[in-house]
Order: C-alpha cells, then structure tokens, then sequence
C-alpha cells in the first residue's frame, strides 16, 4: 500500500452510500415501508424481510453491505438473527444495526454481544439512521481495504477476538495451517485454549508462544493489541529459520545480536527489546556497539536498514 493510498483511507471523506445495498428485517409493514424510502433517497439499494429465515435466505443469496434489524420479532428475534448471521464466514464481517422499542440496558447489551454494531431505539430518526449507516459502512470498508492490504503482503498474520477465536487470516497463514495438518476442531478448540490461557499474562508485543499438541512446529508471535478488542498475531513456521537466524546467516553476527538488529528493525527501543529478550536495556546498547562495529555502521537506523532490506529481499 503505498502513503497516498494510506492517505486517502485515513481522511475523513464522506463515503458515498449509491451502490450500497441495505438488508431491512422487520415484522411491521408500515416500519419496513418508511424506512425503504428513506434509505432510497439516501441512494441506498434496499431488500427488505418480515422474518428471521427469509432474512437469513436474502443475505445468504444476496449479501448485503449492512443489515438494519429488528430486535423483537416472533418466531426468530433479532438476536438469534444476529447469531447465525455471523456464524456464516461469508456474512459474519457485515455490520448489523439493531433497531427496537426496548431502551433498558440489558437489550443493548445483548444486541452487542450477539454480534451488532448499534443499537437504535425505536421511533427511528431518519437523519439519525442515515449518518449511523454511513459511519458503519465507512468503518467496514476502512477495515477491509486494511485486511486486503495485510492480504497482499504475504504475510502470516491474523486476529483472535477476546474469545481468542480467529477472526482473521491472511491465505497464507490458512496454507501454514493446512501444511501443519491441523483440522478444524483443533483450530476452534485447542488453538483458542493455548492462546487464550498465553493472553491472560499480557504478553508483551514481540513475544512469542510455541503451540502445543501438533508434529509441525509451530510458534505465534504477538503484534499489537488492536483498539476494537481484537489481537494481531503473527504465525511462524517452526520448521523454518526465523528472522533472526536469517540475519545471522547473511551477518558477522552472533546469535543475540541478530535478534537485537531483527527487533530493531521493527522499530524497538532498547527498553522494549530488553523486555522482549529479557535482559536490560544497558545490556542491548552494548550488542548494539558490537552490531554497530561488525556492519561497519555509526547509528540504529542504518543497522535496522540493512535488517529491513535484508528480510524484505528474502
């Protein structure tokens, strides 16, 4: 991605809604036939439902960009609605709008947990509704123009919500996955269990958990804590040499040293790599002097530039 396309995601243009296709899903007719006008002059392409299982049969059929629906409804309430939506991969990063005649805290709160984006309380404000769409809409294609990116890099990355199941991946970390021949109940069992008991330590970014209970070996390194409650992960192979042991092969360096240079690659203080190798930041500036001395560079920058070109070539 290049900085003028990381631009023009990062600024606050309006998003156009034309093209963008709304599901409404309400039992009320006369809801259905008020809100089907609005969002039309909005611009909006509108399908519309008067229950759970055709709503669910529209977007499996049609896959709407948003899905506006009503929480209290017979036979399938919104909430169960909701759940299956996202249990289907092909649907589950759409946003859903709850929209209701209940106002007391606990519905929110449910709506939220079964996967819902916003909670809109009945009467509906047109104007209200209007803005609320465009800032979930613009919020969804932010996050997949974000995940294309990741996607194109090459790189083993992906997500874990706070349940530590995987709610992201890039191809290849799926291939790493198949080649360590893990099956599926593996990943929504065992993988969630080992990541989840290694998240309650608050790793910090940079360190590393070796899974347990496959023949492949296989090591995860955490990136960041993600604001949306999400955590980025980088899966390693273990059968592999890691960067580190790359830069040992290609440097007159030594063991440590290529792990320093590799962390200063990416941008570590020394603070932040004496936490990540355990040891102390006094102990980092001295392999940085003899990091320094071997490649025959005077600062950290140009170090962490050969690291950069380095990987980058591999």
């Amino acid at each position: 991605m290049t900085i003028s396309s990381l631009n023009q995601l990062s600024s606050p243009q309006k998003f156009a809604l034309e093209n963008q296709v709304v599901l409404v899903v309400d039992d009320s007719p006369e809801t259905l036939g008020m809100l089907n006008e609005a969002l039309e002059q909005a611009g909006l392409s509108v399908l519309v439902s008067l229950e759970g299982k055709q709503a669910i049969s529209i977007a499996q059929k049609m896959v709407p960009d948003i899905i506006l629906l009503d929480a209290i409804m017979p036979h399938l309430d919104g909430f169960e609605i909701c759940r299956q939506l996202k249990e289907n991969p092909k649907l589950a990063d759409i946003p859903i709008i709850f929209m209701t005649g209940l106002d007391d805290t606990e519905s929110t709160i449910k709506g939220l947990n079964a996967g819902g984006v916003d909670y809109l309380i009945k009467p509906i404000n047109p104007d209200e509704l209007i803005a609320r769409i465009r800032v979930h809409l613009t919020n969804a294609h932010l996050t997949s123009s974000a995940y294309t990116a990741l996607d194109s890099t090459g790189q083993h990355l992906f997500t874990v919500n706070v349940d530590a199941q995987i709610v992201w991946a890039t191809p290849q970390t799926k291939q790493l996955f198949d080649c360590a021949q893990v099956d599926e109940s593996w990943l929504q069992t065992k993988l969630p269990e080992q990541i989840s008991q290694w998240l309650c330590h608050r790793p910090e970014p940079g360190q590393l958990l070796d899974l347990q209970g496959i023949e492949h070996s296989l090591t995860i390194r955490l990136i960041e804590y993600a604001d949306n409650r999400e955590v980025l992960l980088k899966l390693l192979d273990g059968m592999e040499p890691s960067d580190a042991q790359k830069l040992k092969a290609a440097l007159p360096i030594t063991n440590r040293e290529s792990e320093v240079l590799y962390w200063i690659g990416n941008g570590k203080t020394n603070q932040e790599v004496g936490q990540i190798l355990d040891t102390s930041p006094r102990t980092i500036n001295k392999h940085l002097e003899q990091i320094f001395r071997k490649l025959e560079v005077v600062n950290r920058t140009s170090a962490a530039a050969i690291s950069i070109r380095l990987l980058a070539n591999d």
